[in-house]
């Protein structure tokens, strides 16, 4: 694949054609075989431009020449899985469906070769009114080795073991399918009716008449019921008169009837199965109708997530280089500075990361590990080093690490950690890939668990690449329907290069004019977006109480099952990530304005799948108060020039003893984790959006929102019908003429988003066309005719 898109397009095309000639000439050589049969044998100079003989194959010489080699001469009939698999080939790279290449190569090619021999051996007999073998010159050479070496036998043994082989490579279900033929009794016996014969109390055989007396007695027996607590017993016990016989039997159904019948002389126990329904596959009924789930990605069902190729490959890409001359140097400056202050060291552990190495060290017994802490700058000393942290003790081991950068640190690229195999079979619903740990393990946590994030450290020490890892580990694992971003840049130079997104990731609130970015750069727009955000929190958590659930993928899992109406108000619910960058410049220019909403949404939006990231490189506490540090439990420390800012983030000392570049302390659950911050550059993210961009995507950005306005005055209302929306007659008029006062009624006539929809239907109820929101259900109309809503519509000047 190249990464020109038109290439790949251009490409896919002409293999599209090529396989399709390739397949015509394959079905003609059944009809021309016999006729071309001495030209292909016996070629001539002038075959190949058909000037010397007349080719009876609808291709030509060339289509002659092709269908023999692969036909006659290497696979027989299963030759036409070459032009199916180049067709698919064709169809992946014009990007018509997205496929696994490699995958359906090795499966066709098994198929391909598998059926060729068992065509030699099996169809061939039958298949007499063709010149060439069923299965080729390969399938009839294996064949015939095969047959000479082991007989038919052995030749039927090996096909039906390789054929498993590759089924069960497939899938599992062939191992169960083949467990089910070999064990069949299970089937049998499961379907036994057992009896019990006439036995008296001492062992004889009873009479007929003596037989009530028995029956008598077994009914008085107590049978033992399935309790509340275990509902599906599965063995049920039966006693017939005391200990003079019993039945145990496996019940493989929840309930069972047991009927004692008398016939001949038995006492008979019939056991009759209930019968379980077939699950309907996955599909929802509603009344006569079955529908398949609803798929939120179907509007973009062609979307290509961005690949690999975009981002830039190191020739580190984050793997540690062991300088042995350099680990023994600093061991042996360790244990000399320690011992010179009388510190006993009994072992040594070198942990070597991509930029710091972890020396963990095991002290003598009796050394205090206050001692070892009060050597902090003297170690430092004896190192050389920009900075060395000490941790006393390691949480969990009975060490004491001492965290040495290296002399020559790597480069953690970002294309090393979405390439590697955490990410990808990661099932986080936001998944954050940051970096690589001391110990090269790929960091990646939840954003959806954690919830929310802080993000703090002096200016140049990787703050904003931190953001850009962020978002490109999101871009590459969500869909557009999935998620959207809340970008908020007052520095305006931050997140100007995700513009791009706009029809694809962002979301903002309803523009006042066309030249309103969805990036907000304006800092007097901040609390109306922000305001937005909470108001579109507030109307989450009305649906998700009319759904009768207690968060978003309850919801969202509701709703792709069909059980929610879209007419009265519902709809998918994508994930909003809200990022602030510079928050302390907000707080100084906007204060309590700017952080009453986002203490609003930290507090609560976590349900409803709303998570904020804030940023600054001011980590003073009248930026970082109590309230935004109680609700912000996810932390991420670069370089801080002072213990008294780390302790603001961290709550404790260590990010003032970074070496910066990217350098970061993570706290997420509970103790801080060093971690090597991805490189992505800003030809990489631009990359990325270019490549997002050039793909079909929505209307325009999701519109949060409008904010509701604290006046409850009436003249509101003339203010709002002077600036009606632009369809607002037109949907005045569905509303009337349907009369049914549904918001996705004009979503849905109009294709517009549901908050336009939803501020026409505010429009239309201060019109008084339609009544006061009952809940989910949908509005009264209170006009019925149309000359009464023309009337109306003159009056507000609508055309």
């Amino acid at each position: 694949m190249f990464a020109n898109e038109k290439a790949n397009f251009t490409l896919g095309i002409t293999l599209l054609i090529a396989s399709i000639l390739v397949f015509i000439c394959f079905i003609s050589y059944f009809t021309s075989s016999a006729d071309d049969q001495s030209f292909v044998l016996h070629p001539m100079a002038g075959d190949i431009t058909n000037t010397g003989r007349e080719f009876h194959n609808s291709c030509g010489s060339w289509g002659a020449y092709v269908s023999h080699f692969f036909i006659a001469v290497c696979f027989g009939l299963p030759a036409f899985i070459i032009p199916v698999f180049t067709i698919l080939c064709s169809l992946a790279m014009m990007g018509v469906y997205k496929l696994d290449l490699w995958k359906w190569f090795f499966s066709l090619m098994v198929i391909m070769i598998w059926s060729s021999v068992t065509f030699a051996k099996f169809i061939n007999p039958f298949f007499t009114n063709q010149v060439f073998n069923a299965g080729g010159g390969h399938g009839e050479f294996i064949c015939q080795t095969l047959e000479n070496m082991v007989g038919t036998p052995g030749l039927t043994a090996i096909l039906a073991l390789t054929a498993i082989f590759f089924l069960t490579y497939l899938s599992s279900e062939t191992i169960i399918v083949i467990r089910k033929m070999l064990n069949p009794i299970g089937y049998i016996t499961s379907r036994v009716k057992f009896n019990v014969t006439n036995i008296g109390p001492n062992g004889e055989v009873l009479e007929p008449e003596q037989q009530h007396d028995v029956t008598d007695t077994a009914q008085q027996e107590t049978v033992p019921a399935p309790t509340a607590e275990d509902p599906e017993t599965q063995t049920v016990e039966f006693d017939v008169h005391g200990d003079t016989a019993s039945l145990v039997l496996d019940a493989t159904n929840d309930r069972q009837t047991v009927t004692p019948t008398q016939a001949d002389g038995e006492v008979g126990l019939e056991i009759a199965e209930t019968t379980q329904e077939e699950e309907a596959g996955g599909k929802v009924v509603v009344g006569n109708e079955t529908l398949s789930p609803y798929d939120p990605k179907a509007t973009l069902s062609r979307y290509q997530y961005p690949t690999l190729d975009l981002l830039k490959k190191y020739d580190s890409d984050g793997r540690s280089y062991i300088d042995m001359e350099e680990q023994k140097a600093n061991k042996d400056r360790i244990v000399q500075v320690l011992g010179n202050f009388g510190v006993v060291v009994d072992s040594i552990k070198a942990t070597v990361g991509p930029t710091i190495t972890l020396y963990e060290i095991t002290l003598a017994a009796g050394i205090k590990i206050s001692k070892v802490r009060s050597l902090e700058d003297d170690i430092a000393l004896s190192l050389a080093a920009l900075g060395i942290r000490i941790i006393a003790p390691i949480p969990g081991k009975g060490t004491i690490g001492i965290e040495v950068p290296n002399a020559n640190p790597q480069v953690v690229s970002m294309e090393s950690i979405l390439n590697s195999k955490k990410f990808k079979e990661s099932k986080m619903a936001l998944p954050l890939a940051l970096g690589k740990t001391i110990s090269n393990e790929i960091y990646m946590v939840d954003l959806a668990k954690i919830p929310h994030l802080l993000v703090a450290g002096a200016t140049g020490q990787g703050k904003s690449v931190g953001l850009n890892a962020i978002i490109t580990s999101l871009l590459y694992k969500k869909h557009p329907a999935e998620l959207k971003f809340v970008l908020v840049d007052p520095k305006m130079v931050e997140f100007s290069i995700y513009k791009p997104l706009i029809n694809h990731f962002l979301a903002q609130t309803p523009p006042e004019s066309d030249a309103d970015e969805p990036i907000i750069t304006d800092v007097t727009k901040v609390v109306k977006t922000l305001n937005s955000v909470c108001q579109e929190m507030d109307d989450r958590y009305n649906l998700l109480k009319f759904a009768n659930v207690r968060k978003l993928e309850e919801y969202n899992e509701k709703f792709l099952q069909r059980q929610l109406n879209p007419d009265n108000g519902h709809r998918f619910l994508p994930y909003i990530v809200v990022i602030i960058d510079e928050y302390g410049d907000l707080i100084m220019t906007a204060g309590k304005e700017i952080e009453l909403p986002i203490a609003r949404i930290a507090q609560k939006a976590r349900a409803v799948g709303i998570h904020m990231i804030i940023a600054t490189q001011r980590p003073t506490t009248n930026i970082i108060t109590g309230t935004i540090k109680a609700n912000f439990p996810g932390r991420m420390a670069f370089k801080v020039m002072s213990q008294i800012d780390s302790r603001t983030i961290l709550d404790g000392s260590g990010a003032n003893q970074l070496i910066g570049r990217g350098d970061m302390l993570i706290l997420d659950k509970g103790t801080p984790v060093r971690v090597q911050c991805a490189f992505v550059d800003t030809p990489e993210v631009i990359a990325i959006n270019e490549f997002i961009q050039r793909q079909p995507g929505y209307e325009g950005p999701l519109e949060l929102p409008e904010p509701v306005s604290n006046d409850e005055g009436g003249t509101n209302n003339a203010e709002d019908l002077s600036n009606l929306d632009q369809l607002f007659g037109e949907a005045a008029r569905v509303i009337v003429m349907s009369q049914q006062g549904s918001t996705s009624l004009i979503q849905r006539k109009f294709s517009i988003g549901y908050n336009r929809a939803g501020r026409l239907m505010d429009q239309l109820e201060k019109a008084g066309i339609v009544g006061a929101a009952h809940g989910s259900k949908p509005r009264d109309v209170l006009i019925q005719d149309e000359n009464t809503l023309q009337s109306l519509l003159n009056t507000l000047n609508v055309v």
